[in-house]
């Protein structure tokens, strides 16, 4: 039984550590990314679509993106979509695709990102440690139900706290590469 508690904690931290690189990838570092585009919805024919499932995005260069839309009728829609979602990137388009040049980003920006970066980072630390608080509390239930001897329950809360503090290493890691490269000029 206590190995269900386990895996669920594995799989919430897997979560955790995904939902972080996810949003550390729409912080723009003044590289041209793709993944800066992830979460624009179009409205395309009416319907919310993701931007990557209605156009190719390619980076012909480290500081431009390029987007070819599928179809050239939606080239005006993905540019109010670019508009809306305040990226802070001008889209500009010659009819057939859109072209976002990544300015330069000043050193006070740079800064700001990387507190923003710190603050994501230490969200995720929170929510891997509120995670690990949910499992224990859910071993010391099992222990009173007798479904765990306090030896078993000495083993299991130590390998949880083992668990998020390897997650939350490898979150400082991921925070720590991020900072690293916003700060390269």
């Amino acid at each position: 039984m206590s190995m269900d508690v386990q895996g669920v904690l594995n799989e919430k931290i897997s979560k955790s550590i995904s939902a972080l690189k996810e949003n550390l990838n729409t912080v723009r570092a003044g590289r041209a990314n793709p993944a800066l585009l992830d979460k624009i919805m179009v409205n395309y024919y009416g319907s919310p679509t993701p931007l990557k499932n209605i156009s190719n995005v390619s980076v012909p260069d480290p500081r431009t993106l390029m987007i070819s839309p599928f179809d050239s009728k939606a080239i005006v829609e993905i540019e109010k979509a670019i508009n809306v979602a305040n990226i802070g990137i001008n889209p500009s388009n010659d009819g057939k695709v859109i072209r976002l040049v990544i300015p330069q980003v000043t050193e006070e920006r740079r800064k700001e990102l990387t507190k923003l970066v710190k603050k994501i980072g230490e969200d995720s630390k929170v929510a891997v440690r509120n995670e690990r608080r949910e499992a224990n509390e859910l071993l010391k239930k099992m222990e009173k139900a007798t479904e765990l001897t306090e030896d078993d329950l000495k083993r299991e809360l130590d390998d949880a706290q083992k668990k998020a503090d390897k997650a939350i290493k490898e979150i400082d890691d991921i925070v720590a590469a991020k900072e690293k490269e916003i700060l390269e000029v």
